[in-house]
């Protein structure tokens, strides 16, 4: 089954009410409007896209280790997912997809990873839950997020939401803005320059990391 096939049966497995969830309609419909707002609000559009030079990164991995997006790139591409957080159902279920096709990226030579607002600790709970053997680094108050055009703040009411579902982003992110990453995978060359870009302003829309191969095999073939 495909990425997005599995994503579509959780979400109508969640919109129809059904444990563990068991949320309301209104629920449901305040989830829509806050998507179908950030749709329109064109955000994805000004976010940093193929072609574009990526911003470089110093963050912390899981282990409290800094890692650097220049000196990774000195070995190959890069392959890089921004990740709401632990919390996310459909989040984690991109993260075990990636990792399933990260022998076809280690077979380019490409380094992957996932960039998330949230602290280490759900870092690691992250990576434990989902059995994974890329690295998450943690992006304190979403900076390069942001750096990548990313970053978006929440609606009140959409805030408010949370709380009544005890979605508690400051204490997951150790940061009291209420902001979040729009998902988004870049592919990012030896040079700097992004080579691959998907940003989706609907969390529960993700392309198959499948469609990254490609673009790595034409990195391998030009060596900076």
């Amino acid at each position: 089954m495909s990425l997005q096939a599995k994503l579509d049966t959780f979400k109508a497995d969640f919109e129809a009410g059904k444990p563990p969830y068991s949320v309301s309609r209104s629920v449901i419909e305040t989830m829509h409007r806050a998507t179908a707002e950030l749709i329109a609000s064109g955000a994805a559009q000004r976010a940093k896209k193929a072609g574009d030079v990526a911003p470089s990164f110093l963050l912390k991995d899981p282990e409290g280790n800094i890692v650097s997006s220049d000196e990774l790139l000195e070995k190959g591409p890069l392959v890089v997912s921004f990740y709401r957080g632990v919390w996310c159902p459909y989040c984690n279920m991109e993260l075990q997809a990636l990792e399933a096709a990260k022998p076809a990226f280690d077979k380019y030579g490409a380094s992957l990873l996932a960039v998330s607002p949230q602290t280490v600790p759900n870092s690691r709970k992250s990576m434990r839950q989902n059995k994974l053997t890329f690295p998450i680094l943690s992006d304190a108050k979403g900076k390069v997020g942001a750096a990548f055009g990313l970053r978006f703040e929440l609606p009140d009411y959409l805030v408010e939401l949370y709380k009544g579902l005890k979605n508690d982003l400051p204490t997951f992110n150790d940061d009291p803005s209420w902001t979040l990453p729009m998902p988004a995978r870049y592919v990012i060359g030896q040079d700097d320059t992004i080579l691959y870009s998907e940003v989706n302003p609907d969390y529960t829309r993700r392309p198959a990391p499948e469609e990254m191969i490609p673009v790595l095999q034409r990195a391998a073939a030009v060596k900076v």
